[in-house]
């Protein structure tokens, strides 16, 4: 099992890889919401921005979101880190119920091309 600095190193490597993207990659991380990725087997919720490519202002809460984010990730912390590593891919983790995303449908429309 992901610890929660494994967790929050992965989002560190995402926040990286999102700066370094561009075309159509870098103008969908280029969305100013507010996100939160709640780690199902650790109980904790890492809560912060997406904003000018980058995930800003990440704090960790216990338990989950304390407020309700534009763009909601719901997982396993070994899941969060098999996808940063690139180990799977996000479609079929979606698809088989290992990842949850939910936002509004034009933002999930600007994310298709981040996942």
């Amino acid at each position: 099992m992901a610890t929660i600095e494994e967790c929050r190193s992965a989002l560190d490597r995402l926040s990286e890889s999102l700066a370094q993207a561009e075309g159509d990659v870098r103008s969908a991380a280029a969305l100013d919401r507010s996100l939160s990725c709640r780690i199902t087997d650790l109980d904790i919720t890492f809560m912060g921005r997406l904003a000018d490519g980058h995930i800003r202002d990440v704090i960790t809460v216990p338990g989950p979101p304390t407020e309700r984010a534009q763009i909601r990730l719901s997982m396993a912390g070994d899941d969060l880190v098999a996808l940063v590593n690139g180990d799977i891919h996000f479609a079929k983790a979606w698809a088989s119920g290992r990842v949850k995303l939910e936002a509004g449908l034009l933002d999930l429309l600007r994310l298709r091309s981040l996942l």
